[in-house]
């Protein structure tokens, strides 16, 4: 098994980018969901709602991007260096209420643990089986790992993975969202894949781990369960 992509967040729900070696901390990929669209009432925009979460659609049609000075953000009404005031008024204009790019303070971004992967098998079988494009990017999965045979991840729950210089502890699945159908990140609306992936696999897809021991991941990188 191999790493075969690695993928960032910069800003909370918007699309991201693809990597070709990442440094990881306790948290997870280093600027991984470092920001959020944050709301006067402290939620993040998403592309669903929750206690944690307002859904604003339109947060999903905004990219973001690591250069070196910074994270920026592209999206309807231009591209802006995350802390520009030009970018917080286009996202409230857009989403109708005043709102802010900010950055992790308190209250984690990341919905459930530092990391996020998934095997190419298990994407595979969703193709077949569910009539799904299988794209990664639906997931927001941080690395995707070519393995043989469908859901092989899950079963590593509570063991330790070996990454490149990196090992993880794999927690738990990770359960699916209304996201996974979401126009989002250079995809078409998908319609219909979570009520698939409810009635098949309890609407769950990959895991979710924490590191155990930092370092840095890169495409190519052997993984290993022990």
């Amino acid at each position: 098994m191999r790493v075969t992509k690695l993928r960032r967040y910069p800003v909370k729900a918007m699309a991201g980018e693809a990597l070709d070696t990442a440094e990881v901390d306790d948290r997870g990929l280093v600027g991984d969901r470092w920001y959020a669209v944050v709301d006067e009432d402290g939620r993040f925009a998403s592309g669903k709602a929750g206690r944690r979460f307002r859904r604003r659609d339109e947060v999903l049609a905004h990219a973001a991007s690591t250069t070196a000075d910074g994270v920026r953000v592209s999206g309807p009404g231009g591209t802006w260096p995350v802390g520009d005031p030009a970018l917080d008024v286009s996202l409230s204009e857009l989403m109708g209420a005043p709102v802010r790019v900010l950055a992790e303070a308190g209250a984690p971004h990341q919905d459930a643990a530092a990391v996020s992967l998934v095997g190419t098998a298990t994407l595979d079988w969703c193709r077949e089986h569910l009539g799904v494009d299988g794209e990664v990017r639906r997931l927001r999965a941080n690395l995707l790992v070519a393995t043989d045979e469908p859901f092989v991840e899950e079963g590593w729950e509570g063991a330790e993975v070996e990454v490149g210089g990196v090992v993880l502890r794999v927690l738990e699945r990770t359960v699916r969202c209304r996201m996974v159908d979401a126009a989002q990140d250079g995809l078409t609306e998908q319609p219909g894949f979570l009520t698939a992936l409810g009635r098949e696999r309890d609407a769950s897809l990959g895991v979710y781990a924490e590191v155990r021991t930092p370092g840095t991941i890169r495409v190519g990188d052997p993984v290993s369960v022990r």
